[in-house]
């Protein structure tokens, strides 16, 4: 059996990496523990680094087209870990997810036209809703007793002639939801009544921890699938965010032919080494993302334990998948400056602001514990101090 060595401490400075080379310039503070961008500070798998490897090594990097074996992958690691005969030809290859999401509102909806979202969620949907000159229609998620649901009374409601589409998260980031399959259904009942197409951002789908089960949201009709069109990509799984590898699963023909078309129009094309991470890592790799499950279950058992006995009024929205810890620090009775002081300044920590995922968010914060078991620990101890220091006052 194969040992993987999480524990081991990577220096990406230097690396030109967004979470560590400027995370100064994002913060406005130096000497964080940058846990803020929802990459992995773990290298990828073995298999994959060799692969990468090889393919440089060959020395021609002229234009690529994907093979059989790019199809395939995606065929059969759909089969295995979603259960989900996906065809060759639902297959749309992109760059990033974000990127495939302004291509679909571009595609299917007119400036001015209005596209749904469920907050506190990835705030790169509001810019990119924004920038392409259409609407946001905000349908928050229900907090309820320590867990989000949809609001679908709201959604309904909301619901109007310019209403084009919805992006779903699931899993969700930031709450880190794993939507059960009568939650979909609902959802998707309401959108297809109403005419509405449905974008399922599925990126974070193989990060799921035990006792939840992710559903492609696509995969539970065929009459819900020619409604959704479904954003998958390896990037989160196997750390290859840099890559930028995703693809988009369209079995509704007509949708497909205007998408492929407008990528077509902006020629847009996978790298060479985006290409071969996607087969490597899907055909090689699954070990390696076992383990990873259940090291970074390991960090969000050791966060949840430390926050419980030291610091109670710090409650942790327990996630059912991704990398990603929704943190409440409303307890605690701060307004966002003097929480800014005692996370930023106190205990030196980048955490993204919760705020930017909507106004549901203020009050949160997002960490990312996809590091080693000893930077988590660390943290949440400097934590540990700036609260204390803080509640003194």
């Amino acid at each position: 059996m194969t040992i993987i060595n999480f524990d081991k401490i990577v220096d990406r400075s230097g690396t030109n990496a967004t979470k560590v080379d400027f995370s100064e310039k994002y913060f406005g503070e130096k000497g964080l523990t940058p846990l803020w961008v929802a990459d992995m500070d773990f290298q990828s798998p073995k298999e994959l680094v060799e692969a990468m490897k090889l393919r440089a090594e060959h020395g021609v990097y002229g234009y690529t087209l994907h093979d059989d074996a790019y199809y395939n992958s995606i065929i059969d690691w759909n089969r295995r870990r979603n259960r989900w005969e996906v065809k060759k030809e639902w297959i749309i290859t992109s760059l990033g997810v974000v990127t495939s999401i302004a291509f679909i509102i571009n595609s299917l909806t007119q400036k001015g036209d209005e596209v749904l979202v469920q907050p506190p969620v990835y705030y790169p949907f509001f810019n990119t809703i924004k920038s392409l000159e259409r609407k946001i229609v905000y349908n928050p998620l229900i907090f309820d007793n320590g867990k989000y649901r949809m609001d679908y009374h709201d959604l309904e409601g909301k619901i109007g002639p310019k209403t084009k589409l919805i992006i779903l998260c699931s899993p969700h980031n930031p709450v880190g939801r794993v939507w059960e399959e009568h939650e979909l259904e609902r959802l998707a009942k309401i959108c297809i009544e109403k005419g509405i197409t449905i974008i399922s951002d599925e990126i974070h789908s193989d990060l799921i921890y035990t006792g939840s089960l992710h559903t492609p949201l696509a995969k539970i009709s065929t009459e819900i699938s020619e409604s959704t069109i479904t954003l998958m990509s390896p990037s989160k799984t196997f750390n290859l965010a840099g890559l930028f590898t995703s693809y988009m699963l369209i079995e509704n023909k007509e949708l497909r032919e205007k998408i492929q078309t407008a990528l077509n129009t902006f020629s847009i094309h996978q790298n060479i080494f985006g290409i071969t991470a996607l087969k490597t890592a899907y055909s090689s790799c699954e070990y390696w993302l076992e383990s990873l499950m259940e090291y970074i279950d390991g960090n969000r058992k050791y966060v949840e334990i430390f926050l419980s006995d030291k610091m109670p009024e710090i409650e942790l929205v327990r996630p059912e998948g991704t990398y990603l810890l929704w943190l409440d620090f409303r307890n605690l009775g701060l307004d966002k400056n003097q929480l800014d002081e005692l996370i930023l300044k106190k205990a030196k920590l980048g955490l993204s602001d919760g705020s930017i995922f909507g106004k549901e968010g203020e009050g949160f914060r997002r960490m990312n514990i996809a590091s080693p078991r000893e930077v988590i620990e660390e943290s949440m101890k400097k934590l540990f101090s700036a609260y204390k220091e803080t509640l003194k006052k």
